[in-house]
């Protein structure tokens, strides 16, 4: 698949890995040491020489500003921007945000769009994605209690819902909530654009994460929608469509997701490998010379590498034919990758030692953060029940 790449994505590839290089890595460590907020001054400042180098959203079509790139395009282009943790950010193109801007862009009307999809596009705002719920299993969406009723021209949004990432600082919400109670269960449940400065919308608190809160952009909140009354035009799609609409949402979200993860573990194997080759035991042996340390290089390398081969055939399937005759390959990589993310993190962290368990590496930042790759977006367990039952159903065997 790489040999088959355009000259015209392997330059961009080249200019996005100098740009991270040469911008955000010498940066990266001291972001992560003090407050979002502080960060997103420096962050702002990126952003607008991303802009100016024509790196800025390279997800979205050209009509909308964007470098038009397929999802196989970007997958490759998704990878060299997680080996630094801003790298998505500065581009514009991190989640939520990247999936809002697909969601608007296919399905919102023309005055939401002038509203919120323009500023999302430009980085004058973010965004966030409202759908977990804490009284009922995420492994299961068709459960939820949030209800969005129409009352003439306005819907009135009641609900809890959590992990609500990047909340903190969002101008507007996209909210799950069921509009059409006693239809079948994937009919049920609409999309609502809710601004976060409505009346009725409590950001209850950021959720510490393994110890850490986080503000702005690096949070996951918890937050009640009380009686949240927005107009009716702000239904994004049919109402009805939410389940389908976060399938669409999801398919391409899990290849941006796995390719990202795949970005962290080049990084994590790259400073693996340098530990091991510099750091002495003795006046003539090197971590390196362990065999159990060259086990584990040896063993990241083919992981990483067939996660970058999986996620880009799957990414290719998707273009070629949908998320829908790709979904086996979706769900093979979600649990895959995950898994591979966080054993090569683990054998980075132990091959720095006690360094590792410090923030004076990212080890410890990555460990911390990307533990839920294997909750979010579907629990591993449901991904390989999923497949094993598509497999089965082909040998005959029938669902309960």
């Amino acid at each position: 698949m790489i040999n088959r790449q355009s000259e015209r994505i392997r330059k961009l590839q080249e200019d996005v890995q100098e740009f991270v290089e040469k911008e955000m890595m010498p940066v990266e460590s001291e972001l992560l040491k003090i407050p979002f907020n502080e960060a997103a001054v420096v962050l702002q400042e990126k952003r607008s020489l991303a802009k100016s180098r024509g790196l800025f959203v390279p997800h979205l079509p050209g009509s909308y500003g964007g470098l038009g790139l397929s999802l196989l395009e970007f997958a490759s282009i998704s990878e060299t921007l997680a080996r630094t943790p801003f790298g998505h950010y500065v581009l514009n193109c991190q989640a939520p945000d990247i999936g809002n801007m697909e969601l608007l862009i296919k399905h919102a009307p023309e005055a939401i769009k002038k509203a919120y999809l323009e500023p999302l596009m430009q980085g004058g705002i973010r965004s966030c994605f409202s759908m977990t719920e804490p009284s009922f299993a995420g492994s299961n969406p068709v459960s939820m209690a949030t209800t969005a009723e129409f009352k003439g021209d306005k819907i009135i949004i009641n609900g809890h819902k959590w992990f609500t990432t990047a909340a903190d600082g969002a101008s507007f919400a996209i909210v799950m909530a069921i509009t059409d109670p006693d239809a079948t269960a994937y009919q049920r449940a609409s999309m609502v654009l809710v601004p976060t400065d409505t009346e009725g919308f409590h950001l209850k608190r950021n959720i510490p994460i393994m110890g850490e809160t986080g503000e702005g952009y690096h949070s996951h909140a918890e937050i009640i929608y009380e009686n949240c009354s927005v107009p009716a035009g702000n239904l994004i799609g049919a109402r009805g469509s939410g389940f389908k609409l976060a399938q669409e949402r999801l398919g391409p979200g899990r290849i941006h997701h796995c390719m990202r993860w795949v970005g962290i573990c080049e990084r994590a194997f790259d400073m693996m490998c340098h530990r091991a080759a510099t750091r002495s035991l003795s006046d003539e042996e090197k971590l390196g010379h362990k065999q159990t340390i060259q086990n584990w290089i040896a063993e990241s390398r083919v992981e990483i590498d067939a996660s970058r081969m999986l996620v880009l055939a799957a990414a290719e399937k998707i273009d070629r034919f949908g998320s829908r005759e790709a979904k086996n390959d979706i769900s093979g990589i979600k649990f895959y990758v995950a898994n591979v993310l966080m054993r090569v993190l683990d054998r980075a962290l132990q091959t720095h030692g006690a360094l590792g368990m410090t923030d004076d590496t990212l080890l410890s930042f990555w460990y911390r953060h990307e533990r839920g790759a294997r909750i979010y977006d579907g629990p591993d367990e449901v991904h390989k029940s999923a497949l094993a039952r598509s497999i089965l159903k082909g040998y005959g065997l029938k669902p309960k």
